[in-house]
């Protein structure tokens, strides 16, 4: 059933068509509002330390009454469309934020950037984490490199860019990338292009799409994605939400049921 609803615009519920796989639904948490036995909205969240990530999706009374009566969690990250926004907003304080923008590319599109870059292997989690640090608060465990893909660029034996996945699903036949950081003194030179593209060049032997997202306000991000043959496919939003109170405002009526439910290991 959430497989087939993702599926309406499986591009922009790329992670969590990924996230049904067997390794990742055990730490997933759903809320799905139902009309007439179909779903209607869905909402994912996702488990982890706090501000956990939630998706949203469908009807805008669904998503509303799913987060007042099923997923509620005090702070979170919420990726959501825009006009979703103001369902979100019932029961949460949305801080402002940029405009984030879904891009994707297939076998057909992809332009690959010949560079000399190198895949990352587990050992080198530390030096992943020192070049992630440099420009936002990260960790990552030596899983993220094992479980992943990653690549990177040396100069003179100093990790100095890299590239890796969020998610991968070789059922859904989807991936997606992320964690693509160049270190400041290096920008300029095509590396987030180059370990971008080895990522991506890779993923596409086992995966029909695979997508990323970006800041709309990033123009060298773009450039850089664009470059590689990555299109847009939708703006949405990426906001801090805090819960508000108070937490319980009734249900709509535009519904007949809502549940949960979660995969227990």
């Amino acid at each position: 059933m959430l497989r087939t609803f993702l599926e309406t615009d499986r591009l922009f519920a790329a992670y969590a068509l990924c996230d049904l796989d067997d390794r990742e639904f055990q730490r997933t948490r759903w809320g799905v509002a139902l009309a007439d036995g179909d779903p209607i909205a869905v909402v994912l969240q996702y488990a982890g330390y706090s501000p956990q990530p939630i998706f949203v999706m469908g009807d805008n009374a669904g998503i509303k009454s799913i987060l007042q009566g099923v997923i509620r969690p005090r702070t979170a990250f919420v990726a959501a469309r825009s006009e979703q926004i103001p369902a979100v907003a019932d029961s949460y304080r949305v801080e402002p934020g940029p405009e984030m923008l879904r891009m994707w590319t297939d076998r057909v599109h992809f332009r690959p950037y010949p560079a000399d870059v190198q895949r990352l292997l587990p050992v080198e989690i530390g030096e992943l984490n020192r070049l992630y640090q440099l420009g936002f608060a990260s960790w990552l465990p030596a899983s993220a490199i094992a479980d992943g893909l990653y690549y990177g660029i040396r100069v003179g034996g100093r990790l100095v860019s890299a590239a890796g996945t969020h998610v991968i699903s070789p059922a859904a036949r989807l991936a997606v990338v992320g964690n693509v950081m160049t270190h400041t003194d290096f920008r300029g030179r095509g590396y987030a292009s180059a370990v971008t593209g080895a990522v991506t060049a890779e993923l596409l032997r086992f995966c029909d799409y695979v997508v990323l997202n970006v800041r709309a306000d990033n123009p060298p991000a773009l450039a850089a994605y664009r470059r590689l043959g990555f299109m847009v496919h939708t703006i949405f939003e990426e906001r801090l939400i805090h819960r508000s109170e108070p937490v319980w405002s009734g249900w709509t009526g535009t519904f007949r049921r809502v549940f949960a439910f979660r995969k227990e290991s």
